[in-house]
C-alpha cells in the first residue's frame, strides 16, 4: 500500500481550502493502492488554515528540537501540531505496511529536498518536512508528485 498526501487526490485539506489533484495520485487511490493523508489535519490544524513555514531549518530539525513551524504572526507556533501530524502519519503508514509515500513537493509537513525557506516570499532551502523526514527515519522511501516518473519506473506499477 502506498501512503499518499490527500491533497494530492483532489481531498480540500490544503491551507487555504484547495487541494493539489495529480490524475496519477489519484488514480493510485481509485485502484485501491493508495491511503490518503494529510498530516496537518492528522496534526488538529483546520482547514483552511494560515499558510505555515519551518524557521531556520527543515523538518529534521524540527523533530530534533531545533527549529519551529510557525505561521506569518511570530505567536503562530505549531510545532506540536506538526509533530503530532507527523506521528499520526506515520501509525497510519505502520498500519498499512506502506513502503513506500508520494508527498506534496515543498509543504513544511510533506516536502522532500526542497521546502519553502520561512520567508513566506515563495523562496526555498534544502531540507525535508516534518511528516517526510519522520517518514525517511522510519525507512519509507518518499518521492513528490514532482518524481512520479522515478516512483512508477522503480516500483513496477
Amino acid at each position: 500500500m502506498i501512503l499518499v498526501s490527500g491533497c494530492l487526490c483532489g481531498i480540500n485539506c490544503k491551507y487555504d481550502g484547495g487541494n493539489n489533484l495529480n490524475e496519477k495520485v489519484l488514480k493510485l487511490l481509485q485502484e485501491g493502492k493508495a491511503i490518503p493523508v494529510c498530516p496537518e489535519q492528522l496534526g488538529g490544524q483546520e482547514t483552511p488554515r494560515v499558510a505555515h513555514e519551518i524557521i531556520e531549518g527543515d523538518g529534521a530539525l524540527v523533530l530534533d528540537g531545533k527549529a519551529r513551524v510557525k505561521g506569518t504572526d511570530e505567536n503562530d507556533d505549531v510545532t506540536g501540531e506538526f509533530i503530532k501530524g507527523a506521528i499520526e502519519t506515520l501509525k497510519i503508514a505502520k498500519a498499512i505496511d506502506a513502503k513506500v509515500a508520494i508527498l506534496k513537493a515543498r509543504s513544511p509537513s510533506c516536502g522532500k529536498g526542497i521546502i519553502y525557506d520561512g520567508t513566506f516570499n515563495g523562496g526555498k532551502k534544502p531540507g525535508n518536512g516534518v511528516a517526510a523526514e519522520l517518514l525517511l527515519r522510519n525507512g519509507i522511501k518518499v518521492y513528490t508528485e514532482e518524481e512520479l516518473e522515478k516512483f512508477f519506473e522503480e516500483n513496477r506499477l
